[in-house]
């Protein structure tokens, strides 16, 4: 077959992560698609929207595989440089906006983003980034949920929206790469997996079958679209099905509380300490949740004691357990309404496009209960960590993905994490590698000896906690440590409470117990 002929069929057979907004848009291009703040978009205005970007950004310079980077809030805005990405050919780079200068510009510096669209927020932070060296060619203003654009910037999102309404078709391929999300993981500096196209569309099927989503959902989008859980599990499978979405920047309780009642969701996702804060709200019990049906929790284990009485509160909600990773894209297990107390605390079964081991070192199925690492194999997976081959290759060893989450099977196939092999801490959501506050806290000079790990907390689920042994004489404050680790580190990941003990625990080996340490202060954080 000649070249021009293949060229046509590829055309005619093009489905990326871009396509999805025009497909569902020729169903219903009335329908209202988004909804932020005092914008609405129907689906034929937002497709526009898109196109227009699109447009806008290649008349800028921007080409197919070049990276653009995102630290915004939650936005109208955001949804559409998502789609106008994709559509272009151009990769994602979404980034936590709650880290530091330091922080962000190893991203930039890391993924060699040519733009940056900065939200009204982080102009400062951004800024400060950039002074540090970076490939970023020129910056873009977005607009916030109810914020006009900085001025601080080369352009601004309605600025860069060209007059071009002409559908954006490039012929693209779903082999190709769709964007770069940056996860700490279990190492000292982030890694940034590589998602397809491919990856991501065969992770919405997994999200939409599982998660029982329908079009006739309206579906609210509270929690960071930085992060891959809402992006990608949620926004992304709404827009493939035609959903109605509202979008907001702001996830306090009570905000969440108004837009449920307000705008009539049936679907909503957040994770564990975030429907504790729900359930706290003195607004909780005034809420009307009736239209309410599905609910989405994921990124920690939920309390039991929560469950019952989530049951008992939103008796018509129906919940689901999302357990996943960025490197799968991110879903990979899913706990269904029928189980949710009779597999209480379990992680589910593999999902639709997933298949899911728990084995031991020599990569051998483990025995039912015995503890073992989640490994998967599923072509919703990263295609391997930008700039990395090493650590690539050690994530795919024996030719599955190691999770690096340690859990037992039981013999219907759920899984439950019982602990995490490199003792990440997860804290409201947002992860936390323990080595690399460990090494902040060893630039003082007074540590002998540091072990962090995360403890029960009533809200954030886990929280950061430094066990510190201090050298002979020395004298260190909890005040003084946390202070310390604040200037170097997000907040997030500072320690909010440090523990002074004369050693650590420790095994024949040498080897440090952080299992010991959690059991024995287990309960001092809370």
């Amino acid at each position: 077959m000649n070249t021009a002929i293949t060229e046509k069929i590829n055309l005619a057979r093009q489905h990326t992560v871009g396509d999805i907004l025009r497909r569902s848009t020729a169903r219903d291009p009335n329908k209202l698609a988004i909804c932020c703040g005092n914008i609405e978009w129907t689906y034929s205005e937002f497709d526009n929207i898109c196109n227009q970007l699109g447009h806008g950004l290649i008349a800028k310079g921007i080409k197919l595989g070049d990276r653009v980077a995102i630290l915004s809030r939650n936005s109208h805005s955001f949804a559409a440089f998502r789609f106008a990405l994709a559509r272009i050919g151009a990769v994602l780079v979404p980034i936590n906006f709650m880290l530091n200068a330091t922080e962000i510009n190893f991203i930039l510096k890391s993924s060699g983003s040519k733009i940056l669209a900065v939200g009204p927020e982080f102009t400062e932070v951004a800024s400060n980034a950039m002074a540090l060296g970076t490939d970023v060619k020129l910056t873009i203003a977005l607009p916030g949920e109810n914020t006009p654009a900085s001025q601080d910037a080369d352009y601004d999102f309605n600025t860069l929206i060209s007059e071009n309404n002409t559908s954006i078709v490039a012929g693209l391929d779903d082999s190709l790469l769709a964007q770069i999300v940056y996860t700490s993981g279990t190492e000292s500096l982030p890694k940034g997996a590589m998602l397809t196209h491919g990856a991501i569309l065969w992770q919405y099927m997994s999200c939409i079958i599982d998660g029982e989503m329908a079009k006739t959902d309206v579906m609210l989008h509270a929690l960071p679209l930085y992060h891959c859980a809402q992006l990608d599990v949620f926004l992304g499978p709404a827009i493939y099905l035609g959903m109605t979405n509202t979008i907001t920047g702001q996830a306090s309780p009570d905000n969440i509380l108004s837009l449920l009642e307000k705008h009539q969701i049936t679907s909503f996702f957040a994770p564990p300490s975030v429907w504790i804060a729900l359930l706290r709200s003195p607004l909780f019990d005034k809420t009307n949740f009736q239209k309410l049906t599905k609910g989405y929790y994921g990124a920690s284990i939920m309390p039991v004691e929560i469950l019952k009485e989530m049951q008992d509160r939103l008796p018509q909600v129906a919940l689901w357990n999302l357990y996943g990773q960025t490197e799968i894209a991110p879903l990979a297990t899913v706990l269904k309404p029928e189980d949710q107390f009779r597999k209480a605390g379990s992680a589910g079964i593999a999902t639709l496009n997933v298949e899911t081991r728990v084995v031991d070192d020599q990569m051998l199925d483990v025995k039912l209960g015995e503890v073992g690492e989640i490994v998967h194999r599923s072509p919703q997976l990263l295609s391997g960590y930008y700039n990395d081959p090493d650590r690539t290759e050690i994530a795919f060893e024996g030719g599955w993905f190691h999770s690096g989450d340690l859990a037992t099977i039981d013999e219907e196939g759920h899984i439950t994490v019982v602990d995490r092999k490199k003792d990440m801490i997860n804290t409201g959501g947002e992860n936390v590698a323990s080595r690399e506050v460990e090494e902040c806290i060893y630039l003082l000079p007074e540590i002998s000896e540091v072990a962090v790990i995360g403890l029960p907390h009533p809200r954030w689920i886990e929280t950061v906690t430094a066990v510190i042994v201090l050298k002979d004489g020395a004298e260190k404050t909890e005040a003084s440590i946390i202070d310390h680790c604040k200037v170097h580190l997000a907040s997030f990941k500072a320690p909010t409470k440090v523990i002074f003990r004369k050693n650590l625990p420790k095994n024949p080996s040498g080897k440090l117990l952080k299992r010991e340490l959690r059991e024995q202060h287990a309960t001092e954080a809370s």
